[in-house]
């Protein structure tokens, strides 16, 4: 009889790299990048991003303007009835409807920014070629009148000056 020849096989039990269905289940598989439904799902979301950011800087930004010039236009007044109090001289608050600019008589005038408007109700010796103007008194009170800054969407705000007082007060305005 011919002597026994040993052969070796590969067996799941001596190559690792060989695998049964049980441990490819059990092995995690590599990913090597991004789906085309993930990458279609970013682009629809920096779309949807880049589509709105414009819209809400823009209201952001007429806000602001809107607030700011608000308590611009307040200060000044609250400022010009002070003045004329302290100094014991009429003190002018001015608003150019035509130039847009608001501000007090004989310093620089503030611009009203483009998407506000700009009103101003007062008496007849007080409205001049487009310049109104609410003079306060050194006596407390004023000539009166009221101006309103009004937002795209026509809601505002109104500042009376009071006439016996010459104290300034707000009112919102709704469409």
């Amino acid at each position: 009889m011919p002597p026994a020849v040993k052969v070796k096989t590969l067996t799941s039990a001596t190559n690792p790299e060989a695998t049964s269905p049980e441990r490819s289940a059990q092995r995690p598989r590599l990913q090597r990048g991004f789906t085309l439904i993930e990458l279609i799902v970013v682009i629809a979301i920096m779309g949807l991003l880049v589509g709105l950011v414009p819209v809400a800087y823009g209201k952001v930004r007429e806000s602001t303007q809107y607030r700011s010039l608000l308590r611009t236009i307040t200060a000044d007044m609250r400022r010009a009835r002070q003045n004329a109090q302290a100094v014991g001289q009429p003190q002018a608050f001015v608003a150019d409807l035509n130039g847009r600019k608001v501000g007090l008589q004989g310093q620089s005038l503030h611009d009203v920014p483009q998407p506000l408007q700009i009103k101003a109700t007062v008496g007849n010796e007080q409205l001049q070629d487009g310049m109104a103007s609410i003079v306060f008194l050194p006596s407390g009170g004023a000539t009166g009148g009221s101006i309103e800054i009004i937002r795209p969407n026509k809601e505002g705000t109104r500042l009376r000056v009071d006439w016996l007082s010459g104290q300034v007060t707000q009112e919102r305005l709704l469409p």
